[in-house]
């Protein structure tokens, strides 16, 4: 989305040195990139027309299941450290908190515990596009609302994909049942689950969310208390999960899923804590966090500085198949 990344995240694609690779900004949203990419995989013309060609569509984010599996590790991993570290005896339940938008990361965080890792609660972390909140705490899933940009970009999301993944489940594996509540989401934009349903839901997930306000604030308090230094998205699930604790009173011992560095996001998290910083100046911000916080950028995020974008495409969603053929030389 062209206006849906942060500025350092825009300058890591449109940078990008390898000749086998093209960008293209859309004009629109996550959402309708997402839909616009599952529209062209599921096209059966634009099938045929690869094939022909010697090819075939892949995706390297969640709409493709391996993106998963090595997120699936990153918990049982976790679970490992615990007890290696002392906090936990082998057995012992944790709780997993990960701050989504597409559902991908939390959903793999439930194939770990279906897997044998003894987590007890997935709590489910939004930022102001709550969607996922919303549905966690009353069975309605519904995207027929406003949507948001916020300083949290990759969670900017209403129509939360891996979900389908997990409603099969829920639904006892039955892609019937599972199809028709996603034919009601596309004709309708919403749909609704109960009994059983809701309740395994429920009893899997707890749900909350945090505005941007709540989110800058969070990353200034914990970077003062600990020394620890959030970005926009860590913030958002750190925030619910003081939320969670203070509600429950469930203070099991749990595993944060800690998305990106603060350095792809500058601006808000050289807000949060010394706002007298910021500028118009990306990188004179990157330089600014590192002094005020004692904290060291990335090494890629560093060799980005006075990198000269390769791509400055933008199409209309409609038009994405066309990129990608211009870019395959395919007619």
């Amino acid at each position: 989305p062209n206006d849906g990344v942060s500025p350092m995240q825009k300058l890591q694609m449109t940078t990008q040195a390898g000749e086998n690779v093209a960008v293209c900004a859309i004009n629109g949203n996550f959402d309708d990139a997402q839909n616009g990419v599952k529209k062209i995989f599921t096209d059966s013309e634009v099938k045929a027309k690869l094939a022909e060609n010697g090819m075939m569509f892949s995706s390297a984010n969640s709409i493709n299941w391996g993106r998963l599996v090595p997120q699936i590790v990153y918990y049982i991993s976790a679970y490992c450290d615990l007890i290696e570290n002392g906090t936990i005896k082998n057995g012992d339940e944790i709780n997993v908190v990960v701050p989504t938008g597409n559902f991908g990361n939390i959903l793999a965080a439930y194939y770990a515990k279906c897997m044998g890792v003894p987590v007890k609660k997935l709590v489910c972390a939004s930022n102001a596009n709550n969607v996922l909140t919303d549905f966690i705490n009353t069975g309605v899933y519904n995207r027929n609302r406003e949507f948001f940009t916020t300083a949290s970009p990759s969670m900017d999301i209403l129509i939360s994909s891996n979900l389908e993944r997990m409603m099969y489940h829920l639904g006892g594996n039955n892609a019937e049942s599972t199809a028709k509540l996603q034919a009601s989401l596309a004709n309708d934009g919403k749909y609704e689950i109960n009994g059983d349903m809701l309740q395994k839901l429920q009893e899997l997930y707890a749900g909350g969310c945090c505005d941007d306000s709540e989110t800058l604030a969070t990353i200034a308090e914990k970077f003062e208390k600990y020394g620890y230094l959030c970005d926009t998205h860590t913030a958002v699930a750190v925030k619910v999960y003081d939320e969670y604790v203070s509600k429950t009173g469930d203070n099991k011992p749990t595993v944060i899923a800690s998305t990106a560095s603060p350095y792809k996001f500058s601006a808000s998290v050289l807000k949060a804590v010394d706002e007298s910083k910021c500028s118009d100046d990306e990188f004179g911000m990157v330089d600014a966090l590192s002094e005020v916080t004692k904290t060291t950028p990335p090494a890629p995020i560093k060799a980005l500085k006075g990198a000269t974008p390769r791509f400055n495409n933008v199409c209309e969603k409609d038009n994405m198949i066309d990129v990608v053929y211009d870019f395959l030389k395919i007619k």
